[in-house]
């Protein structure tokens, strides 16, 4: 088995309404790629969200009296605390530097997956943004996807990445936020392992795992790379969504 990550080369920043299909294709062309069926295109959060017009300019959000006081419990801008209510369904817990939310997307994470970091505006120098997870990340996917496969005939899959903590481990990893044309959780219950034993609850988060491995490719600083070209990963691709790899609250055993 063999398993091949590879950074896309000379992507441009993104602006909105710029369209990824296409700057994907010449990105793998100015790296020496050429696009064969089963490969994966793993994309940041960051360019999907930017080229979706899902940066806030934080000049024109008012906080509400809920913000205001999650602000003063974290220590944050109450501004971003209210654009965190805004994208989330429950908060879970408040501490200082960290707010942790259900996201309305279905996962939880800290601050909503709102984002400082490499986010510039336009026009006014002295604006400050902040930007948003893309709204529909799976339908996003799908799209990206569907262009590619119009522009080259291959079955491919997306996936689209973020990075988050984890409750019981310093550091975050990559994982998936939205995919197309992969699988999400591959289920191995009912397999039988190296020595004939029947495997009942093994279920892997293939698309994670992925994502952790692309996360490392792409780097999380000043790199630039925020597309990677997958080739042998080691399932066979079908339609995922992102519901796959959210655990139902009635399986939850910590909330």
């Amino acid at each position: 088995m063999s398993l091949t990550l590879t950074s896309l080369s000379n992507i441009p920043l993104i602006r909105h309404g710029d369209n990824l299909a296409d700057i994907l294709m010449a990105a793998l062309t100015a790296s020496s790629l050429q696009l064969a069926d089963g490969d994966v295109l793993v994309l940041a959060q960051k360019i999907v969200s930017k080229a979706e017009g899902r940066m806030v300019n934080l000049a024109g959000v008012a906080p509400s009296p809920r913000a205001v006081e999650l602000a003063a419990h974290a220590e944050k801008d109450p501004r971003v605390v209210e654009l965190m209510l805004q994208e989330s369904s429950e908060v879970l817990r408040v501490r200082v530097g960290a707010i942790i939310v259900e996201h309305k997307l279905g996962f939880v994470c800290a601050n909503a997956g709102i984002d400082h970091s490499n986010v510039a505006g336009t026009g006014d120098a002295a604006a400050e943004y902040v930007l948003l997870l893309p709204a529909d990340p799976d339908r996003s996917a799908a799209q990206i996807r569907g262009e590619l496969k119009a522009k080259t005939g291959l079955e491919l899959g997306v996936m689209i990445i973020d990075s988050h903590g984890r409750a019981w481990r310093n550091g975050t990893v990559g994982v998936a936020i939205g995919l197309a044309g992969l699988p999400g959780l591959i289920d191995l219950r009912g397999q039988p392992d190296l020595f004939g034993y029947t495997l009942r609850v093994t279920q892997v988060g293939a698309a994670d795992e992925l994502a952790a491995a692309a996360s490392l490719v792409m780097g999380q600083a000043a790199e630039g790379t925020p597309a990677v070209h997958v080739r042998g990963f080691p399932y066979p691709l079908r339609d995922g969504s992102l519901r796959e790899l959210i655990r139902p609250k009635d399986q939850d055993m910590f909330r």
